[in-house]
């Protein structure tokens, strides 16, 4: 069976250990030299900048996010053996690892690295479909007789080379599709590298619960329950036309699903639609207090990441999911893009407030959408708000404090609601 050492990139046959270096760091498939479409996925890739950046913080379990009504944004695999997770309160993840060293997100420094990481990706193959700044996929098809060796070998050259160049360590799934590489990449982090060959595909899923398909969340999940369909072994016992008749489109995607079939191709330079950043709370919220606190934190994050991207965005959009899982959307469009977080804040909690619903909510988004370069924002003043100016030069005045002495050096009142 072929085999590779995702250490020293040594090919051999099926061993324990590579022959060469003997790193159990060993990966084996009959499929291996064939597969073509791959899912990198950067691990605890905030964290591991923090990490990367200051040394002193290696050892120790380190969670990016706010102060303490905040949310969990990253924390490192440290903190994660204690039981802290993304979007989990501040105040429950400090009560589980108190020892923690709490980081403020910097997207500046994130999206570097993304860069980065991205630019060794490219000498590998043009057709990569970026999710986010940390994953994205990669189709490989045709690029063995250019690099004279079979993909998986260039990924495992991939990850080694983020970890010796970069000092970031990421994993890898390798398939046959989208959805199969996508779920190979999570089943051995952090420094994975899975494969889920097409021989094994059906026989694979099987046991496995449907949560593992990529946007089935707990209110989709409580649909299928109520349908008797918790595992993939559950959908393969329905025909095709009962389950578009009770689900609709989503019917048929999971009958091609549960057989493993995925047929979007992997499509690059696709453009950005969008910024936004959401949170799903540990208890549902109805306080307004909170929930002001919440939209202000992700402004600021979402304006961050447009900042990051030299993008803005003409249209605000406002997301909440009720304690019954009812999701509500607002939007509204602005005069002019912006990228700034006062206005995307102001815009928001305006939103909120038209909404007329009080919760509790369990999830709260904030986006912008309608993007375009930094270059036509917030150019022109606004004459309904004569304090919008004075809040923008004060912006972009903390802005370039926080560039230089770090994003703690000004911290907002309301981001410590």
């Amino acid at each position: 069976m072929p085999a590779l050492c995702t250490d020293c990139l040594q090919q051999f046959q099926t061993g324990a250990r590579c022959p060469a270096c003997r790193s159990p760091r060993v990966v084996s498939h009959p499929e291996l030299w064939d597969l073509t479409i791959a899912h990198k996925d950067c691990d605890a890739f905030f964290a591991s900048v923090e990490k990367r950046d200051n040394p002193e913080l290696r050892d120790k379990p380190v969670i990016v996010g706010g102060g303490q009504r905040g949310v969990v944004s990253t924390a490192c695999y440290i903190a994660r053996i204690r039981g802290v997770r993304s979007a989990m309160p501040m105040f429950q993840a400090l009560k589980l690892c108190p020892d923690a060293v709490v980081v403020r997100p910097r997207m500046e420094a994130y999206v570097a690295a993304s860069r980065q990481v991205r630019a060794l990706m490219d000498e590998l193959t043009p057709v990569i479909e970026p999710l986010s700044l940390d994953e994205a996929f990669m189709d490989l098809t045709g690029t063995t007789r250019l690099h004279g060796k079979p993909p998986a070998v260039m990924l495992a050259r991939l990850v080694k080379r983020m970890k010796d160049e970069l000092g970031l360590t990421g994993s890898i799934g390798l398939s046959h599709n989208k959805f199969l590489a996508k779920v190979a990449s999570d089943l051995d982090k952090p420094r994975g590298f899975s494969v889920i060959g097409r021989a094994e595909t059906v026989s694979f899923l099987r046991p496995k619960p449907v949560r593992l398909i990529w946007g089935i969340g707990p209110a989709a999940q409580d649909t299928l329950d109520r349908a008797g369909i918790r595992t993939f072994d559950d959908l393969l016992r329905w025909d095709k036309e009962d389950l578009t008749r009770r689900f609709g489109h989503m019917g048929e995607r999971l009958w091609h699903l549960a057989r493993g079939e995925d047929y979007r191709r992997v499509s690059p330079n696709e453009p950005v639609k969008s910024i936004s950043k959401e949170t799903t709370f540990f208890e549902d919220i109805t306080d307004t207090d909170l929930l002001d606190g919440h939209i202000w934190r992700l402004s600021e994050q979402v304006s961050s990441r447009a900042k990051a991207r030299d993008m803005a965005g003409r249209v605000v959009t406002l997301k909440l999911k009720t304690a019954q899982f009812k999701t509500l959307t607002r939007r509204v469009s602005l005069h002019q893009p912006t990228q700034l977080a006062d206005t995307i804040y102001r815009q928001a909690r305006a939103l909120y407030d038209q909404s007329g619903l009080r919760g509790p909510f369990r999830l709260i988004g904030v986006g912008i959408s309608d993007l375009c370069a930094a270059a036509d924002a917030d150019r022109e003043a606004d004459l309904l708000d004569p304090g919008a100016d004075k809040r923008a030069r004060a912006e972009r005045a903390t802005d370039a404090i926080r560039a230089k002495f770090g994003h703690d050096a000004i911290v907002k009142g309301r981001a410590l609601r």
